[in-house]
C-alpha cells in the first residue's frame, strides 16, 4: 500500500512538472528578418487582461540604436521604436494560436492582422504571421532565455 502511494506521488509530481515546464508564447523573443536572416530586435510578449501584447525592448541591428518611427503618422511620429507596443490585444483561440488585428511594423509604419503560435516541433521558436488582405509573411522568432 505504501509503495503504491509513493508511486502515485511520484507520477503526480512528474505530471505537474511537465505541465509547469511547458513553454508558452509569453516572454522575450529575438526577431529574425525573414529576408536577410539577421537579428533585428528583442520583443517582450506579455499578457494583460487575458490578451496578448508585445513591445520592443531592444534594437539589435547595427547603427539603429535610438531609432525613431520616422515614417509613422500621428502620435507615433518620431517616437522611439524601443519601448513601442507592436502587438495589441491578441486573443487566444482553441487551437493554441493567438490572433489579432494589430501587429505594427515601425520600419514600414504599417499595421497587419496577425497570427502567432509556437512551433510544435521546437517550443523555442515562435511563428509570427502578418496578413495584409490575402497576402502574408511569416517570421520565426527565437526565445531569449532569462
Amino acid at each position: 500500500m505504501i509503495n503504491q502511494t509513493v508511486q502515485l506521488s511520484i507520477l503526480l509530481f512528474l505530471l505537474l512538472s511537465m505541465n509547469v515546464s511547458a513553454q508558452s508564447v509569453f516572454g522575450k523573443w529575438k526577431t529574425i528578418d525573414d529576408r536577410t536572416g539577421l537579428p533585428k530586435g528583442v520583443i517582450e510578449i506579455y499578457k494583460k487582461d487575458g490578451l496578448m501584447y508585445g513591445k520592443v525592448v531592444k534594437i539589435l541591428e547595427e547603427g539603429m540604436d535610438g531609432v525613431t518611427c520616422a515614417k509613422c503618422d500621428g502620435e507615433l511620429k518620431d517616437k522611439p521604436v524601443e519601448g513601442m507596443e507592436i502587438i495589441t490585444a491578441g486573443r487566444k483561440h482553441e487551437d493554441g494560436e493567438w490572433k489579432g488585428k494589430r501587429l505594427f511594423d515601425p520600419q514600414q509604419a504599417m499595421t497587419f492582422r496577425f497570427k502567432i503560435w509556437l512551433n510544435p516541433d521546437n517550443q523555442n521558436e515562435l511563428k509570427v504571421r502578418g496578413y495584409l488582405a490575402f497576402i502574408f509573411r511569416t517570421q520565426t522568432w527565437l526565445r531569449v532565455e532569462g
